[in-house]
């Protein structure tokens, strides 16, 4: 398999791209350092907007959600708009608001499953914390981020001799009792509280007591790899959707000067339903285009005309045939890493795809000179939904998902192709263009 050296390092800008980004608010903050370093200015929901011809610009909601654009040179009521849609949020452990607890002088987290992860794949792994954290402040509280690099937490497995049936039955957790989070040993008869709070108040250089509220997951510490025998495949944590958030991103600091007003929407919440203030089943896209279509002084005739001409790709992963469980997947529906991304569809509306949104992409990449493939859901089997319908069916526009094939979707350990990482971004780069 022949893969270039920009092709690689694309891989590996990706990986970064996930290392620095443990917690949704970390990977909002990863997305904005890169628009403010590609020129893009930030907007506050607060202030009235100004908004220029060319402008290119972002706003956060939440600090969890992000959304970037670029304002076309073509009108917007005769253009519409270009639109990718992600979300920042992974299946994982979160903490309580109150997780600390003795128990028998071990100090442990209780946590909260946070969408539907693999629990088993978080076993014997290196965590720690990431997140942000509410701290006391003289005009009340202020929001910080925070992020441990070095392993905090872990959760050891039981020992085969005390569980005898373990490769037989699978490793199962009791969610309530079995995944609380070790930090430590009780040391001074300090109290478990204290315990806890103590390295996030050194991390952010505050009193204990100024630590009022948090929102913390529990993260996987490895850095991510290449692997296979050509290098060929990609291993991380939250491939699935940071590698749809930056393929996205990427695309749009490909595209410059686009003649159609181009925009990134990666929301937060998507893994537990979007119905959320920052979730795609909020307001945020529709206030940013009712915002944009302002600026442009559009009627409301002119606001229909826009939304009629404009085209949303929901990128989210997909699921790569897997050789040892072949009878996992619909027939005539293999999809394979590395040979191009996979438009997904479900004639339940589970995805957003219909046959010509599917023939618009499949044309979108054809002129970017990429493979695509398509791919169902075995029909006995539940079928995973995005925030494509979510986002279509609120703005009433065409739109298609799609998603670069990988392996053990929602393990804290996820694999993917080399290739499919750069053939999404060029067929993104040429959704922007078309």
């Amino acid at each position: 398999m022949k893969i270039t050296a920009a092709q690689y390092a694309q891989a590996q800008d990706l990986l970064d791209f996930i290392d620095a980004s443990p917690s949704p608010w970390h990977a909002v903050q990863t997305c904005a350092n890169r628009l403010q370093a590609a020129g893009f200015c930030r907007l506050e929901e607060v202030d009235r907007w100004a908004l220029e011809s060319g402008g290119k610009y972002y706003v956060v909601r939440g600090g969890s959600s992000i959304i970037a654009f670029a304002v076309g040179s073509q009108p917007l009521a005769d253009s519409g708009l270009r639109l990718i849609g992600a979300h920042t949020d992974s299946p994982g452990l979160r903490l309580k608001p109150k997780p600390a607890e003795d128990a028998a002088g071990m100090v442990r987290l209780g946590v909260e499953v946070y969408g539907g992860p693999i629990l088993a794949t978080f076993a014997d792994r290196d965590l720690s914390l990431a997140g942000r954290v509410n701290v006391r402040s003289g005009s009340g509280h202020v929001s910080r981020l925070v992020r441990f690099d070095t392993p905090l937490l872990r959760l050891p497995n039981l020992a085969i001799h005390m569980n005898r049936e373990v490769n037989e039955s699978g490793l199962k957790f009791n969610k309530q009792t079995e995944l609380p989070l070790l930090l430590g040993v009780s040391a001074d008869g300090s109290k478990a509280e204290a315990r806890f709070r103590a390295p996030i108040a050194a991390a952010l250089g505050v009193a204990p007591d100024d630590l009022l509220t948090w929102e913390l997951n529990a993260y996987d510490t490895q850095k991510g790899s290449l692997w296979g025998v050509d290098r060929e495949f990609i291993a991380n944590s939250q491939l699935d959707n940071l590698a749809s958030c930056h393929a996205a991103l990427s695309a749009l600091l490909a595209t410059p000067a686009p003649a159609a007003t181009c925009l990134c929407a990666f929301f937060d919440h998507e893994e537990v339903g979007s119905e959320s203030a920052a979730g795609a089943g909020g307001s945020f896209v529709q206030d940013v285009l009712a915002r944009l279509a302002g600026q442009a002084r559009l009627d409301a005739e002119d606001q229909r005309r826009m939304l009629a001409r404009s085209f949303f790709i929901s990128a989210d992963m997909a699921h790569a045939w897997h050789p040892n469980f072949p009878a996992a997947y619909e027939p005539c529906h293999r999809v394979t890493v590395n040979a191009g991304p996979v438009i997904k569809s479900n004639a339940n509306q589970r995805y957003s795809t219909d046959s010509n949104s599917a023939a618009r992409f499949m044309a979108i990449c054809a002129k970017a000179g990429v493979p695509c493939q398509q791919y169902a859901h075995r029909t006995d089997l539940g079928c995973g939904s995005t925030i494509g319908p979510i986002v279509a069916a609120r703005l009433g526009i065409a739109s298609v998902d799609v998603g670069a094939p990988m392996w053990a979707m929602h393990s804290i350990r996820e694999s993917a192709g080399v290739l499919d990482h750069h053939y999404m971004i060029a067929a993104l780069s040429g959704a922007f263009a078309e």
